[in-house]
């Protein structure tokens, strides 16, 4: 039996800055592959490296990537997407703290899925790994952030009221992760509310998921394998390197096959929103240890529904274009998907799963991280919540008002995030329902039995 354990070290870490101020670096468009360089005073010490076309020969055109100096320029040649601007990383905040963390178990001697999802000795993978399809870049090519910084809400002045962040609630704890760095790095092992949460983002599914890290008497923590299923992230856990496909928070192949993990809700909404109600909350800060460009979109063009899913070989539902905006909810075997176009022209939309009411909300105010060159640039999709429309056992009805929502019943006023802000409910907050702003293809093909409710 061949054991197979690598440390975080070994793996490599492209991007961080050692004590001696050399700057390694991972030369790449995330989807697009590792070209690691180490630079000292602008002079590569590892020697030249081939083209991406030599390195990744089966990679497609429309991404481009040209390094030189401290910069790398990515480029969209395809789907009408821009060239990324020219700009230098961004200096990060001298205001960023750490919190506390909740330790990950030691790395565990056993085999390893990362190379061979069907080594002897580890249990049979749930998936095919010949569908196990890779994106580019090596183990933590993308490099997640395992040691997370942050600022108070009050200190952020470098986000834009429209741009996408993901807001977590985990155990009564708020916590705002811009898009714009979870697109660079896809992973966050973090501590929330005591509980080790890994946040997730996979921008090929355009899917944001939260993640309780603890299986049995292991704390895992988790980095990106490389890897994609179905176009969505495979991450692997640095304790038993088993796989995990992002969507179905389960390990795939590895030790720990068949084990799932606890989602916590996490909904992408706009920074003005999140900020006027945590004015005290932490953010992220850009304070990783990385050099990247962050608040820059290295998929531009990527958001367009005319366009097709990058390395997506599964079955597509034709019931809406594969690129087709949607809202996942997953309940009690009951999965529902609602068409994004058709909330926004309701904003409220009331469905019931598994024989229970859930009411779907659309508020206006987010920009597609997709779309445009910059992640504040794009076009305007908004922010979607799903709560059980129930407070002291009353049913309530909504709607929308041009500010957020009020309640038939007793006209109390809602923002996106189900919190009531005006009237006799005031302070009050709707049991949050689990949902996922993704793309229809990824949706319909680990959710084959969906309802879909449009039009």
């Amino acid at each position: 039996m061949r054991v197979r354990v690598l440390t975080p070290e070994r793996l490599g870490r492209q991007g961080r800055k050692d004590e001696r101020g050399t700057n390694e670096r991972a030369c790449s468009c995330p989807e697009m592959g590792s070209l690691p360089t180490a630079v000292h005073s602008g002079v590569s010490t590892v020697g030249r490296h081939p083209s991406p076309e030599t390195a990744f020969p089966g990679a497609p055109a429309r991404w481009k990537v040209l390094a030189g100096g401290v910069a790398v320029v990515v480029l969209a040649a395809a789907c009408g997407g821009r060239a990324a601007p020219r700009t230098a990383p961004h200096p990060a905040p001298r205001s960023s703290v750490t919190l506390a963390q909740v330790p990950a178990s030691p790395v565990q001697q056993v085999p390893s899925a990362l190379d061979d999802p069907v080594l002897l000795g580890l249990p049979r993978p749930l998936i095919d790994p010949a569908e196990l399809r890779s994106g580019g870049p090596r183990p933590d090519g993308i490099p997640p952030l395992d040691h997370p910084r942050f600022q108070r809400a009050s200190e952020v002045d470098w986000l834009r009221p429209g741009e996408p962040v993901l807001a977590a609630t985990v155990n009564g704890e708020d916590r705002a992760y811009p898009v714009q760095i979870l697109i660079w790095h896809e992973i966050v092992n973090d501590t929330v509310g005591g509980i080790p949460v890994a946040v997730t983002y996979c921008p090929l599914c355009n899917t944001a998921i939260a993640y309780d890290r603890r299986v049995g008497s292991l704390v895992l923590d988790f980095g990106t394998s490389g890897k994609l299923y179905n176009s969505d992230l495979v991450a692997y856990d640095r304790q038993t390197q088993s796989l995990w496909v992002q969507f179905l928070g389960q390990a795939v192949a590895g030790t720990l096959t068949g084990a799932r993990l606890q989602a916590y809700p996490l909904s992408t909404i706009s920074w003005g929103d999140w900020r006027r109600n945590h004015a005290d909350g932490w953010v992220l800060s850009r304070d990783t240890g990385y050099s990247r460009r962050y608040g820059d979109n290295p998929y531009p063009g990527y958001d367009d529904v005319r366009a097709s899913p990058f390395l997506f070989s599964g079955k597509a539902d034709g019931r809406l274009a594969a690129m087709e905006r949607v809202v996942g909810l997953d309940g009690d075997g009951d999965p529902v998907a609602v068409d994004l176009p058709a909330l926004r022209r309701r904003r409220v939309v009331e469905v019931d799963i598994a024989g229970k009411a859930v009411t779907v909300w659309q508020m206006p105010g987010t920009a597609s991280a997709l779309a445009d060159a910059t992640v504040a640039g794009g076009p305007d999709v908004g922010a979607t919540g799903a709560f059980v429309p129930v407070i002291d056992g009353r049913v309530l009805h909504f709607a929308p008002t041009p500010d957020g929502f009020k309640d038939r019943e007793t006209s109390s006023t809602w923002d996106i995030l189900g919190h009531s802000t005006g009237g006799p409910l005031v302070g009050r907050t709707l049991p949050p329902v689990l949902h996922v702003d993704t793309f229809w293809f990824a949706w319909a093909v680990f959710r084959p039995s969906t309802r879909l409710v449009s039009g």
